[in-house]
């Protein structure tokens, strides 16, 4: 029995040591030396602080900034609660909504009052629904474009200047085939931020 014994715990303790401490530890190693940024979360840093990752939304609610879509994580945007609503597209609730539950209908209504656009206005679907994780960083550019009037308005900026923002910062689809041109949420409100200190010096 021992003879069988010490082969069993000699193949465990090593298969331990290459798939439980070398495997990780090369993988961290190369992901440090290949692809540091993303290995680290992809953290945004501005003067010298951590303000957000490009891989995640946050709550932004002031008119001068530009608005991610809507989140169904937790309370809104918490990485904790990552999750969507789980309704599928023909239910009520999710297209019109209740007392506890802002639904299609309603979020679409609130967009065009927040942005001053007449009822007639087509808004787009990243506005009124949220994303499968609660997280997305990113809207359209038909979104970014329907904001900047207002974002404009609050900063006291040419509209302009807004919309050649938008235009800087919308990423084109992956290998030119794949997804769809979108707008880091975050990335944007930063540049919108250093163009208006720069506009008031």
């Amino acid at each position: 029995m021992i003879r069988e014994l010490v082969p069993a715990i000699r193949s465990t303790l090593t298969l331990a040591l290459y798939t439980g401490i070398a495997f990780p530890l090369l993988i961290f190693g190369l992901g440090q030396a290949l692809f540091p940024h993303q290995a680290n979360g992809s953290l945004i840093e501005q003067g010298g602080r951590i303000v957000g990752s490009e891989l995640l939304a946050q709550s932004f609610t002031k008119p001068q900034y530009f608005h991610p879509r809507p989140s169904a994580a937790g309370s809104g945007y918490a990485g904790e609660a990552s999750g969507g609503t789980n309704f599928g597209p023909t239910s009520k609730k999710l297209i019109l909504g209740d007392q506890s539950f802002a639904g299609i209908k309603q979020l679409a209504d609130s967009y065009r009052a927040e942005n001053g656009l007449s009822a007639g206005v087509k808004v787009p679907v990243d506005a009124v629904t949220r994303s499968s994780s609660g997280l997305d960083p990113h809207i359209s550019p038909t979104n970014a474009y329907l904001q900047a009037a207002r974002v404009a308005t609050a900063r006291h900026l040419p509209e302009a200047t807004v919309t050649e923002l938008i235009r800087q910062y919308t990423e084109g689809r992956d290998l030119g085939l794949f997804g769809e041109p979108r707008i880091n949420v975050l990335k944007l409100n930063l540049a919108l931020d250093s163009r208006s200190k720069q506009s008031d010096q």
